[in-house]
């Protein structure tokens, strides 16, 4: 008797979601915007801002080189290394700054978490592919320039799920 009654249950849950538009996008024609501008972490709190874990942005007139990215990274995905940089700061005088190999990188945010000068926080931007491992690693100068993201289809949660429109 208890097969009859999920076997019912499980009838009544999928005539349920007959009507329910499917959560499909077209991508690359469509692609999903994200609220927010990114991962970003706020030392003075101590706390994350949430947002999509994307593309790294650096902001050169923040960064000391201390390092601590590249020593936060070195343990999970060792994607960052500090190059030296042909641009001279007052602040930053050993003229090394974060490079980011996206081969290697796991988008886990420690390295945002770790700099305490708000010189690195994650964008939205998620694509990232490419034909050669070399184009895959991010230059200092890379990172500083903001990404382009083109994001048209919002998400709209209501009580019967989520749907895009």
């Amino acid at each position: 008797m208890s097969n009859i009654g999920g076997i019912i249950r499980a009838l009544n849950s999928g005539v349920k979601h007959l009507a329910i538009k499917r959560f499909t996008l077209r991508y690359p024609e469509q692609k999903l915007k994200f609220v927010g501008d990114g991962f970003q972490f706020n030392p003075e709190i101590g706390v994350g801002i949430a947002g999509l874990r994307g593309r790294h942005i650096l902001y050169h007139e923040h960064c000391t080189g201390c390092q601590l990215c590249s020593v936060a990274c070195e343990g999970i995905a060792e994607a960052i290394s500090m190059v030296k940089v042909n641009e001279t700061w007052k602040h930053n005088k050993k003229a090394i700054m974060p490079q980011i190999d996206y081969g290697k990188c796991v988008f886990c945010g420690l390295c945002v978490d770790a700099c305490p000068f708000y010189a690195l926080y994650m964008t939205n931007d998620y694509e990232l592919s490419s034909f050669t491992k070399s184009a895959l690693i991010y230059t200092p100068a890379q990172l500083a320039i903001k990404p382009k993201i083109s994001q048209d289809v919002e998400i709209k949660i209501d009580d019967r799920g989520a749907t895009h429109g």
